[in-house]
């Protein structure tokens, strides 16, 4: 879902600068690729906090 939110900022950015006449701004933004950000990506702490929670298991 946060994927969805990120593209629809950046075609929405994009629309922006074109209004202004800033074309080759925009061409940029819509071309970059879709590279995680540091703030996107999961964190060391969670993956290790997730490895350490019991399992239930239902028999």
């Amino acid at each position: 879902m946060k994927s969805i939110f990120k593209k629809l900022e950046t075609t929405f950015a994009a629309a922006a600068f074109a209004e202004e006449g800033e074309f080759e701004t925009a061409r940029q933004l819509m071309n970059e690729k879709n590279e995680l950000r540091k703030s996107d990506r999961p964190s060391l702490r969670d993956t290790q906090r997730s490895a350490k929670r019991p399992t239930l298991r239902v028999d």
